[in-house]
């Protein structure tokens, strides 16, 4: 290994460290910090981001990716060398354009926006969260300011999470799943009865069970967690400390399968390649990459007919009330199609019409064309256009997510992005393994993620998002028509015989 190398990487793992210090802050903020630690925890993220920023863009990390060039062209693209050069000079460039204390700034109102949410959640209003918002929403749109100039002023935002993708191409796919989405709201008729997911759950019982089906998954014993939070979340500060939540109610069951979204963001930090541990070459090419598997998990594997016919037995051991629920009556309810107000418990159908109007609403904020004020307003007349649905109070409505605590504009179309591409993904995956079905209802999930492993997973970022996408299915575009096949034939089996 050159020394300019072995250098540049030396670099990189302190400041991946620094990062990884301020995630540790930002997990425990969201789940055992008291609250008023917020004003504290705020100061020392804007520390550490403040400090990793300026390491990172130093002039020295220019200096050795510029004497690393002839390196990166002398090896394979596809080798850790190349991709760590070449991903680390785009990091590093992008990452100049953005001066320290405006990223502490970012790191600090972030912090602070997050408590206000939490206590506008509590008082049910809106009011109360939209200072905080503000700040950091002028905080973001300043960051923009000094990124490269895009079609759209969202560009630049959609850029930190699906990397190269223009804000017209993402409405490219949802002008598709827009009409086909409502249609199918319409096939699905009369919603089925999932009264059976309320009721007396012990938490203790809902963590056995869900205990083993993290286990049967593929995690490695003593490298991950389970805790609770408000709203549920992974992240990972290496390849063996992986930190999942969820949110569990002793009153449904509804925490199985937000457990299994964020298992499956888990099991793509554990499935990197050691090597390219403690570089900016660990994680997801992109979020829709990252959703697809934690979609995967949760919808293609554990809202499944085979998975059931092997887990419900086990389930209804746990909780004998749900004995006189037969399979059938279980699979139809737990695939229940109604318009409703929560995203995170909306079902398959409806999900994406969630996010189409998000990215609507993003689109207006980052261009002006709203306020912060007529926010509210604005969220509870897309609600009654898209689903058909009242909003009742600001709790249910636009105080519901956490993202726009940190502004992260951008963001919420990766979810309906990876729902398109976990079908993709997972057409290719069948046709690697025909026992599939079978192996879901034996509990023997080690082939499926052996495949997403070796197609997926491993490559962490070396590669950018439709790159990635090539290795793993030999295609490089993002095809909403499986995805919209997918569900139709889904909500055709869940019609009364």
């Amino acid at each position: 290994m050159s020394a300019a190398l072995t250098e540049l990487r030396r670099r990189l793992a302190e400041v991946y460290d620094l990062e990884k210090a301020g995630a540790i802050a930002g997990w425990d903020n969201r789940t055992m910090m008291p609250p008023k630690g917020a004003p504290a925890r705020a100061e020392l993220a804007a520390t550490i981001s403040g400090i990793a920023h300026e390491r990172f863009t130093a002039d020295e990390v220019g200096r050795l990716l510029d004497e690393l060039a002839s390196l990166e062209a002398e090896h394979d693209y596809d080798s850790d060398e190349a991709s760590l050069v070449r991903v680390t000079r785009r990091d590093w460039e992008k990452a100049r354009r953005v001066p320290p204390e405006l990223a502490a700034d970012w790191a600090r109102e972030a912090g602070k926006a997050h408590v206000a949410w939490l206590d506008a959640r509590e008082a049910n209003d809106f009011s109360v969260f939209k200072p905080a918002l503000q700040r950091v929403h002028d905080v973001a749109l300043r960051w923009a300011e000094h990124m490269e100039p895009g079609d759209s002023p969202y560009d630049a935002f959609l850029d930190e999470y699906e990397p190269g993708m223009k804000t017209a191409e993402v409405k490219e796919v949802f002008d598709v799943l827009r009409p086909e989405l409502t249609a199918i709201v319409r096939e699905a008729g009369e919603p089925a009865d999932d009264s059976f997911l309320e009721g007396d759950f012990p938490l203790a019982t809902q963590q056995e069970f869900l205990g083993g089906i993290l286990r049967d998954f593929g995690f490695e014993e003593g490298a991950y967690r389970l805790d609770p939070t408000v709203h549920p979340f992974a992240t990972s500060f290496s390849r063996t400390d992986i930190r999942m939540t969820t949110r569990y109610k002793p009153t449904n069951l509804r925490a199985l399968w937000s457990t299994m979204h964020e298992a499956g963001h888990g099991l793509t930090y554990q499935g990197t390649e050691p090597a390219l541990a403690r570089t900016p070459l660990y994680g997801n090419a992109s979020l829709g990459l990252g959703e697809s598997q934690s979609r995967t998990w949760e919808n293609l594997v554990g809202r499944s007919l085979p998975f059931w016919r092997g887990r419900l037995p086990e389930l209804q051991r746990l909780f004998p009330q749900l004995d006189s629920v037969d399979l059938d009556t279980w699979y139809r309810g737990i695939n229940r199609v109604a318009p409703g107000l929560i995203r995170v418990d909306a079902d398959e159908v409806t999900y994406s019409l969630h996010i189409i109007l998000r990215f609507e609403l993003e689109q207006q904020l980052v261009s002006g064309a709203l306020s912060l004020d007529d926010l509210p307003d604005a969220w509870n007349a897309k609600m009654a256009e898209l689903l058909g649905v009242d909003v009742p109070d600001d709790a249910r409505g636009v105080l519901q997510d956490v993202h726009w605590t940190g502004a992260r504009y951008g963001y919420f179309p990766t979810y309906a992005l990876g729902n398109v591409l976990s079908v993709q993904i997972w057409r290719a995956v069948e046709e690697e393994l025909p026992d599939l079905e079978s192996q879901l209802e034996e509990g023997e999930f080690g082939p499926l993620y052996e495949s997403l492993r070796r197609r997926i997973y491993r490559h962490g970022r070396k590669f950018t998002p439709m790159e990635t996408l090539e290795r793993a299915i030999g295609a490089s575009e993002i095809d909403p028509q499986p995805y919209l096949a997918y569900l139709r034939s889904k909500v055709a089996g869940l019609q009364p015989a």
